[in-house]
């Protein structure tokens, strides 16, 4: 079988000897993710670690992304961080998401009925970022922002969105996520096979602490039309608030509703 290409899943020295490719272009954007929360403000010397590129060719693309607003240079501390310009190329994204007004009131509705935070997201590369949050569980202490992210293959949402693919598309995320984190996938191999088995034979996804120890989710992909953007739905609880597996008992069954609500809504049901 030959393999697919799906958006995050190759390395630009991968298709170097495709005229079509932007190095350039792709070794800029390289830049712009090594910035993460814990990581806001970096220096030439630590980007040129972060992203495995000589010195000088970030000290010409930090200086070219200043120029455009995409970051900003502190002389004081001569680091840079993110400029307002990043903000601005994600704002037209999430509001063209139809998917996230049709689901803001039932993911309100669920976060009351519950007790859990509700959080909408997709994939990206090998993390599942979030687009939406419903924050009604405020004992928990890694409640998530629009934008921040979490590693599929730990998380109860992201390994949703993983088994929900189709087999080709499935094949190629998980051979990716085995390459770039062999160590990690390899950490929660008996996480991953019983939450395999459980999303066949069950439809949805549980991560008992293997994210955050202290942070336990129920998960489901949800239905949508051709085309859009593959998108799954989470329940977490901070795990002293989960008694008796009550996320499997009680709330997977309002979270599958959840979800049946918005195919009803996108004309899907």
């Amino acid at each position: 079988m030959k393999p697919i290409s799906l958006p995050g899943l190759i390395h630009p020295h991968d298709v170097s000897t495709d005229r079509q490719f932007s190095m350039n272009l792709a070794r800029g954007l390289e830049v712009l993710r090594a910035f993460t929360a814990t990581a806001p403000l970096l220096g030439n010397r630590e980007i040129s670690d972060r992203v495995g590129l000589p010195k000088p060719t970030v000290s010409r693309l930090t200086y070219t992304l200043t120029l455009l607003g995409y970051l900003t240079h502190d002389s004081q501390l001569q680091k840079y961080r993110l400029g307002p310009g990043v903000l601005s190329l994600g704002h037209p994204l999430l509001a063209s998401m139809h998917m996230r007004q049709l689901a803001r009131p039932i993911m309100e509705q669920l976060a009351r009925a519950t007790g859990c935070s509700v959080n909408l997201g997709m994939r990206d590369r090998a993390d599942v970022v979030y687009i939406d949050s419903m924050r009604a569980d405020s004992a928990n202490q890694h409640l998530p922002d629009i934008g921040s992210s979490r590693p599929l293959v730990v998380s109860a949402i992201g390994r949703a969105l993983i088994f929900s693919r189709p087999p080709d598309e499935r094949a190629a995320i998980i051979n990716f996520l085995k390459v770039q984190g062999a160590d990690l996938f390899e950490q929660v191999s008996a996480a991953w096979t019983a939450d395999q088995k459980r999303f066949n034979e069950e439809g949805f996804c549980y991560s008992h602490g293997d994210w955050r120890k202290e942070v336990h989710a129920v998960a489901v992909p949800l239905k949508q039309a051709p085309g859009d953007s593959p998108l799954a739905m989470n329940c977490t609880l901070a795990a002293y608030r989960v008694q008796d597996d009550r996320l499997v008992r009680e709330v997977v069954h309002q979270l599958k509703d959840a979800a049946r609500q918005l195919a009803v809504a996108q004309g899907l049901y």
